[in-house]
């Protein structure tokens, strides 16, 4: 049974070409960046070809981009960096209620060190009003957190008006890109974003690495201290080989970003529709348009998400019922709680996200076998036989 994948958003495949690229660092060129001999120069220059890619990528300069050990650690950098940078001015934060745990439990850990912490509400779609945002804004706020894209439902934010606001309001914006760098054009000035958030395993990269783009003059206080590597930004000895692989996969995106978002909206779009039309009492999650071209996320009434993820995964298809961060969750996502689905319906939601390898006859497979299991399910269900 040849296997379906559909989780692009917990993870992708690593690219063979990225594969390749790193292997070299494992081995002949395994030199430490810090050294001043050939060896080390060479991981060194490896370094600084990847750092100049990823700053190609959304529109930055190379010096502003920092390497971290991923996303989470980006955002952890983002907030508590600019936090602690800035108490003298004020201890004020915005942020959303949909934002990844990677920034909710950051914004959490500052609370106890006296910032205070403003989570805006969204409409239906998990769409955030940017008026919201400058009705927010205080004296005291030194910070502004407000994803790109959400990883659940696939709203893309309203970033550039809130960029905006921000600029007009002298308070820097940081945004947790992951879902969205080498998935659709991103351009830091164009968003007006102080900082910036990604990973390198969500774009076809290797887990363990990812970066943070810190804008000229932006005060930020590093979380790890040791060595003066980063520009004294993040402390240790540069994964090397992972930072190769983030640097080609970044290369490779960038060549496919004229042609894959569209050929991932026709097969996001096919789904949405053949869901729609073979299975009843379905509901799509997120905003109708204005959303990532690979996700789908729906709730289907009466069937929890975690039994159609099992019943999917013996017919060979892979999919979540939400981010893969909190799959050992039992609590409904508070993506969707926040907006404004009951708890029973938020238990019902599957996600699929497309990717590179994916094809129409992946998307049928999909529709061929999904509504049996739904029927099956709803079967054993009380709720559904009371519902007739």
């Amino acid at each position: 049974m040849r296997r379906i994948y559909l989780d692009h958003a917990a993870t992708t495949p690593t690219h063979p070409e990225v594969v390749k690229a790193m292997v070299p660092y494992f081995t002949e060129a395994f030199g430490n960046p810090s050294s001043i001999y050939s060896c080390g120069q060479e991981a060194k220059g490896a370094v600084e070809e990847a750092r100049t890619k990823v700053a190609e990528l959304i529109g930055a300069r190379s010096e502003e981009i920092v390497f971290t050990s991923g996303g989470t650690e980006a955002d952890n950098l983002a907030l508590k960096g600019v936090a602690y940078a800035n108490e003298c001015k004020g201890n004020h934060i915005i942020t959303t209620s949909i934002e990844h745990h990677a920034v909710l439990e950051a914004c959490k850990f500052l609370e106890t060190s006296g910032f205070k912490i403003t989570y805006l509400p969204l409409d239906k779609y998990g769409l955030l009003d940017p008026d919201d945002v400058k009705k927010a804004i205080t004296a005291r706020t030194i910070l502004i957190s407000v994803m790109h894209a959400n990883n659940e439902v696939g709203t893309i934010e309203p970033l550039e008006e809130i960029g905006a606001i921000a600029r007009e309001a002298g308070v820097c914006l940081h945004t947790d890109a992951v879902q969205t760098v080498g998935h659709i054009p991103v351009n830091v000035d164009k968003l007006r974003v102080d900082l910036l958030s990604i990973s390198a395993h969500k774009l076809y990269g290797p887990k363990g690495v990812g970066a943070l783009y810190v804008r000229k003059g932006t005060k930020l206080v590093p979380l790890v201290h040791g060595g003066e590597q980063e520009k004294r930004r993040r402390a240790g000895t540069e994964n090397v080989p992972a930072i190769v692989g983030l640097g080609k996969s970044v290369e490779l995106a960038r060549q496919e970003m004229g042609r894959e978002p569209e050929r991932l909206a026709y097969l996001r779009d096919r789904l949405i529709e053949g869901l729609g039309k073979k299975i009843d009492h379905i509901h799509l999650n997120g905003h109708p348009t204005r959303r990532l071209p690979n996700n789908v996320n729906v709730s289907i009434d009466f069937v929890e998400g975690e039994s159609m993820i099992l019943n999917l995964d013996l017919e060979g298809i892979c999919a979540s019922t939400g981010s893969a961060c909190t799959s050992s969750s039992l609590e409904p996502s508070h993506v969707l709680l926040a907006l404004g689905l009951p708890p029973e319906q938020a238990h019902c939601s599957l996600r699929f996200t497309l990717g590179r390898e994916n094809t129409e006859a992946d998307l049928e497979r999909v529709l061929d076998v999904l509504p049996g299991i739904v029927a099956k399910l709803r079967a054993m269900s009380p709720l559904w036989r009371t519902s007739r």
